[in-house]
């Protein structure tokens, strides 16, 4: 019998997934929808860098799947779904718990749906604030995804109409 993967199954895998769990990584929400997505990084003595503060490469670490998560099941098995590329720039020292929170709305589901009903291929840019527990932006990360219709999903090309 064949496990259907949950929003709820995933959390958990990825709360036990070494990478997060070592680093004080945790997923506290994935929504039933898989339209949002909440995650913490927890402050660790392992965890922090030379001067005391979150190390960077687990800040990044702590949003690198998600808008590819999110939007692969958003937009379910007639997609492929990669990361592109992505940046991040460090606007504080993170202290704490630092949070990061994904919300994929349907405008945006929408248009990568229309960009890619061809087969075409199409780059999205994706934006997150890790925050700390005031609410101050520790660092902002952007991920680009590459999205496409697998090509025998995709709608195919009107027939030219004759001239009667």
């Amino acid at each position: 019998m064949k496990t259907r993967l949950t929003p709820g199954l995933l959390r958990r895998i990825l709360n036990l997934w070494p990478p997060f769990l070592f680093n004080g990584i945790h997923v506290a929400a994935i929504a039933p929808d898989w339209r949002s997505a909440e995650v913490e990084l927890r402050a660790r003595p392992w965890n922090r860098n030379y001067v005391g503060v979150h190390f960077g490469g687990n800040l990044f670490a702590m949003t690198d799947p998600f808008w590819m998560l999110l939007t692969m099941h958003a937009l379910g098995r007639d997609y492929i779904v990669w990361d592109q590329a992505g940046a991040i720039e460090f606007v504080k020292p993170g202290r704490g718990t630092v949070r990061a929170i994904f919300r994929l709305d349907d405008a945006v589901l929408a248009q990568l749906r229309h960009a890619t009903a061809g087969g075409d291929k199409h780059l999205h840019w994706f934006e997150t604030d890790v925050v700390d527990a005031a609410g101050e932006v520790v660092a902002r990360v952007r991920k680009q995804l590459y999205v496409r219709r697998k090509r025998d999903r995709a709608a195919a090309p009107a027939e030219p109409q004759l001239a009667a």
